[in-house]
């Protein structure tokens, strides 16, 4: 299904430049995960020597267990979700197709929160 159909008549912005961290993308997860919205929580500069994106998968599947971060509040989102900090992922950053908004500092910080309770950091 393209984007645009499955995010139905939600404006994508079409944004020239380089993901940022709290940044909502579009990404190619590969044939099996499917294109879905992730947050992106690292993203290669242009000398680094990987091209590699560190991302978190967001989830309509909400079951409020440890690893989610509740964001059902947002309401440009095509569905309710949560940011699944259990699905880490590291992806070609070519992999990152579409800006679809950006997190507020308040959820931003949750999810790293979230992500530092659920390593143990």
């Amino acid at each position: 299904m393209r984007n645009r159909e499955r995010f139905g008549t939600m404006r994508l912005a079409n944004i020239k430049r380089s993901p940022q961290r709290g940044e909502i993308w579009i990404a190619d997860m590969g044939m099996a995960a499917k294109t879905r919205p992730v947050l992106v929580l690292y993203y290669p500069s242009s000398d680094s020597a990987r091209a590699l994106a560190i991302v978190a998968p967001l989830t309509s599947q909400i079951r409020g267990l440890s690893g989610e971060v509740d964001i059902t509040h947002i309401k440009w989102l095509p569905k309710p979700s949560a940011i699944n900090m259990q699905g880490l992922a590291s992806i070609d950053k070519n992999s990152l197709t579409q800006k679809i908004g950006v997190l507020v500092a308040s959820d931003y910080e949750a999810a790293k929160a979230e992500l530092r309770a659920l390593l143990n950091l």
